[in-house]
């Protein structure tokens, strides 16, 4: 069975941030992931972690302005020097939290712009080498644009092709199930086809990007391929819950059972 870690910037927010890691363990989940720690330092992060038993799957490197807008800075030339100190923000809070692997935005950006294409690789190197040596590994994610119009990384063939002429043992795919079926479908072919280079997976039905189960998927069946195709890692549950967080967590132990 796949094991689950609770997204806590969609889940739990009937609770402030840094409650919702004791409510994420006392629903039965051993790990959990969030977009972004940055308006806490990383010892709260980690007190946060250790008192309720947790296991940090996953963050972001630093998006930039997010509340302006921006959604990463891989990708966008002019802000380097911003992107290399991003970096080594996440970095401080990796080795805080234990974390294993960081998801790098890409941010918005057009694909077809050589110079875009040419700082999201140099970027990605500079994250690749300054994590390597941390032992960490990289991850991209494609984002379905209708979601974040203008996303550079926005295909999973781009992202596969990426990450086989780059050749970085690091860099890896972060397979979001609910952007892969609305960006192309075939959920179960990618996986298969996609699954040595996937560094972390993520789930949510799609359309309405709420528990699983719900939409026009059958989640159950994509998450028992995990099982069939030996992923070890975890799965994130970045999903919106359409009412109170546990009361909807009947999905969950309907797949146990």
């Amino acid at each position: 069975m796949p094991r689950f870690a609770a997204n806590l910037t969609m889940m739990f927010n009937e609770a402030g941030f840094l409650d919702r890691f004791a409510a994420a363990a006392a629903a039965g989940f051993e790990a959990v992931e969030f977009l972004f720690p940055y308006d806490f330092e990383p010892d709260v992060i980690r007190a946060r972690l250790d008192a309720a038993g947790l296991t940090q799957a996953l963050f972001n490197l630093p998006p930039g302005n997010w509340a302006g807008g921006e959604r990463g800075l891989a990708a966008v030339p002019g802000r380097e020097g911003e992107f290399r100190q991003s970096v080594e923000t996440a970095l401080r809070y990796a080795r805080a939290t234990g974390v294993g692997r960081l998801h790098v935005m890409s941010g918005l950006a057009d694909r077809s712009d050589a110079k875009a294409r040419a700082t999201y690789r140099s970027s990605l190197a500079f994250t690749c080498d300054k994590a390597g040596e941390a032992g960490l590994d990289v991850l991209i994610e494609p984002i379905n644009p209708r979601d974040m119009p203008g996303y550079f990384l926005n295909d999973f063939n781009f992202a596969a092709d990426l990450i086989a002429d780059m050749g970085r043992r690091n860099l890896k795919l972060q397979f979001d199930i609910y952007h892969r079926q609305i960006i192309h479908g075939d959920v179960i072919r990618g996986l298969r086809e996609l699954m040595p280079i996937t560094g972390h997976i993520q789930i949510a039905s799609v359309p309405t990007r709420n528990e699983p189960g719900t939409g026009e998927l059958d989640d159950f069946r994509v998450l028992r391929e995990l099982d069939a195709l030996g992923y070890a890692g975890y799965v994130g549950c970045e999903y919106r819950p359409a009412g109170e967080t546990v009361a909807g967590l009947g999905w969950l132990k309907a797949f146990a059972g």
